[in-house]
């Protein structure tokens, strides 16, 4: 279906109207929420940045490869940037099928390639006053 760059709050209520139809069996999510700690620090706030051409193209080739991969019906995904607060939403993966089994593979698949391949930087805020971008994906970065 499709992958979306958003800086608004992700509305995870609406994407299931768009992908479940009366074919699935199975819906399965992953909601990746912003969390209050990283690596033994007490994270503040968030934000993420992004090479928007770059990560629109590898994102959208991940969502076809999943729906080319795995018999599923349908394949949404949506990451934030920008600034993100503790306890929200900064990426969401709905996988829709005819099986549960399918769509747990493939939701696994998805992200996993997602914070792998797509180039979205997380920059960290800790409670101390320090700020660092954190880890990259390790394919981001081409020599």
């Amino acid at each position: 279906m499709s992958f979306h760059i958003t800086s608004t709050v992700i509305q995870t209520e609406k994407i299931r109207e768009q992908v479940v139809d009366d074919t699935c069996g199975a819906y399965v999510v992953f909601e990746g929420i912003v969390r209050n700690h990283h690596n033994g620090k007490s994270v503040t706030s968030l934000r993420y940045e992004h090479h928007p051409a770059l990560a629109q193209s590898t994102g959208d080739e991940l969502v076809q490869k999943a729906l080319d991969k795995f018999p599923i019906t349908a394949a949404y995904a949506v990451h934030r940037i920008g600034e993100c607060v503790v306890g929200e939403c900064a990426v969401f993966i709905a996988i829709a099928s005819s099986h549960r089994a399918e769509a747990f593979q493939a939701c696994q698949f998805l992200i996993d390639e997602i914070k792998t391949e797509v180039p979205i930087w997380k920059f960290e805020t800790y409670a101390d006053g320090e700020s660092v971008y954190t880890a990259p994906c390790p394919n981001c970065i081409k020599s």
